[in-house]
Parts: structure tokens; sequence; C-alpha cells
């Protein structure tokens, strides 16, 4: 195991400190294997963000994206809504992921949304805060509304990295 996956955060809360786990690969590839529809929110109209180009790669791989920006109608040719709360009933119910692509400092009324969404339709698994993007008090209140929590992590990057490039080096050592 690598030391990113031995890494423990320390989350504080007001009426008991809980620990926060680093996810380990074998949870990370269930969550990209298991769940295909991501509410991403943050997506940006603009292809050279990262945002656009990890909604991009993700939808080319197979994923269904539910685009959430407030300022946008439609990126990647997918319906954008407002918020995850703006988004009709039916496609509240398919969502099984939240990535978020917003400041730390914004995470927490997103997973405040994200947790309404669980309490109502039991479907969501996971809130997912991208590459940079750490907020320990959001990742607390998700983990005790029972959903699983990646921070600091990149989404295209660990599809790449455990099942792309591993299904190429099993298809090199299969010839």
């Amino acid at each position: 195991m690598s030391s990113t996956e031995h890494r423990v955060k320390s989350v504080h809360s007001i009426n008991s400190p809980v620990r926060f786990e680093a996810l380990n690969e074998e949870v990370i590839k269930e969550v990209l294997t298991k769940y295909k529809t991501i509410a991403i929110v943050g997506l940006s109209k603009d292809p050279s963000k990262a945002s656009y180009q990890v909604a991009e790669y993700l939808k080319n791989h197979g994923f269904r994206i539910i685009p959430i920006n407030p300022s946008a109608n439609e990126i990647l040719g997918e319906k954008a809504y407002k918020s995850l709360l703006d988004m009709p009933n039916e496609i509240q119910k398919a969502i099984e992921v939240v990535d978020v692509f917003r400041p730390s400092e914004e995470v927490l009324p997103i997973v405040e949304q994200a947790v309404k969404l669980k309490k109502v339709h039991s479907i969501l698994k996971v809130v997912w805060m991208q590459l940079g993007i750490v907020n320990e008090q959001a990742a607390e209140l998700a983990k005790r509304a029972g959903l699983t929590v990646a921070m600091d992590k990149c989404m295209m990057q660990e599809h790449r990295r455990l099942l792309v490039s591993r299904a190429s080096s099993e298809k090199k050592q299969m010839a």
C-alpha cells in the first residue's frame, strides 16, 4: 500500500472527534466500476478547465454526467442544473456520486445538499472532492450520513491508474 492509502486525517466535531481514513485502492476501484451516474458540481463550460476535461473523460468512458453549474444551461451536451436540489426528482433518484469541483471552503453546503438527496432517495453513495479539495467538516457530515468520501483525488486520474492502465497491462500480458 502507498503512503497515501495509509494517510489518516483527523476530523474534529464539536461533539466528538471521528477519524477520516483515505480510501484504499480497492474502494476507489469499486466506486469507479460500480457507480456510473455522477453529478459534477462546479462543472465549467470552458474546455480548458480541469472540471470540463474530467467530465468529458468520464462521459467518454461510459459514465452518465449531470452538470451542476448555476450559470450554464448545457455542458457537454447535457442539461445543467443550478444545484443538486434543483434537479428533477427522477434525476435526483439516479445520482450515485457527487463529484465536487469547488473551492474547499464552498464544499460544506454542497455536501449538505448531497446528504438531503441521500435521505430522500437512498441512492447516493459517494461524495468525491477532486484533487486539491479538502474539507474535513464536510467529509465528517457525509461519512455520518453513510456516504463514502474521497478527498483530494481526481476521478479521471484514479480511473486511468486503476482501470485503464491495468487493463492495458493485462492485454499486453495475454499477447
